[in-house]
């Protein structure tokens, strides 16, 4: 039971990291706000696809809009080079900026959906991540506990066999994954560890892939080992 269930603690602590990473790498496009240049554009944008501005309309100048949206002239400049630069409008210097097409106003405007729904699936999945952080975190305090608490060694018919296989030289298990090999469904045994050389893969995934001089450490009823045994010492896989 304590083999077991250090095997499964190892094996959550795993994934965690790897959920930590994507996490991190993912969370520097959510923490970085849109832009309030961008979101003046996009309300720009939406007043000329519904119609509010009409292609060949002239646009109120920079210092109006900038005390509409209550930002600087700076910031305006920006959002309406950002609209001329997709030939949402047109800048010219001296008659100022008009409505240019509303076509790649409504195309804007999808772009935007898109990327603040990218957003959000991003924000739902760092959620998703604290909760399971939390849960993993409970589950294993609650192993740590039914480990402190067991204060003699259980009763040795209690105790989960485990046993050692040997993948030899022209073996047919050789450079395929376990899911491949359907290891459980052809040998009953459920592979628990893979020791390689001078290291050891603990609770290898369906994709883990196994290789001549491999031991596999697994665990099963004992009268499946010798399905183990002839299952890895096989030439040739069976359909």
């Amino acid at each position: 039971m304590r083999r077991i269930c250090i095997l499964y603690i190892a094996y959550v602590v795993h994934i965690v990291h790897i959920i930590i990473f994507s996490i991190r790498v993912m969370s520097v496009y959510v923490e970085e706000s849109i832009p309030q240049y961008v979101r003046i554009s996009v309300n720009i944008a939406a007043r000329i696809a519904k119609g509010q501005l009409k292609e060949g309309d002239r646009l109120y100048g920079r210092s109006t809009l900038s005390s509409e949206f209550g930002v600087s002239p700076e910031t305006v400049r920006r959002a309406l080079r950002l609209l001329a630069e997709m030939k949402i409008v047109q800048i010219k210097e001296k008659s100022g900026v008009s409505v240019l097409s509303a076509d790649n106003a409504r195309r804007y405007l999808c772009e935007y959906e898109g990327l603040s729904r990218q957003n959000y699936l991003i924000t739902r999945l760092k959620e998703l991540y604290q909760r399971q952080n939390s849960v993993h975190k409970e589950m294993g305090e609650i192993y740590e506990e039914i480990l402190k608490t067991q204060s003699s060694p259980l009763p040795e018919e209690r105790n989960l066999p485990n046993y050692e296989a040997l993948v030899p030289e022209g073996s047919a298990v050789t450079g395929k994954s376990i899911g491949q090999l359907k290891f459980w469904q052809n040998t009953g045994a459920t592979i628990v560890a893979i020791k390689r050389n001078m290291s050891i893969v603990v609770s290898p995934g369906p994709y883990a892939e196994i290789y001549e001089g491999d031991i596999l450490v697994f665990v099963c009823a004992k009268e499946d080992t010798d399905r183990v045994l002839r299952f890895v010492n096989e030439r040739e896989i069976k359909a």
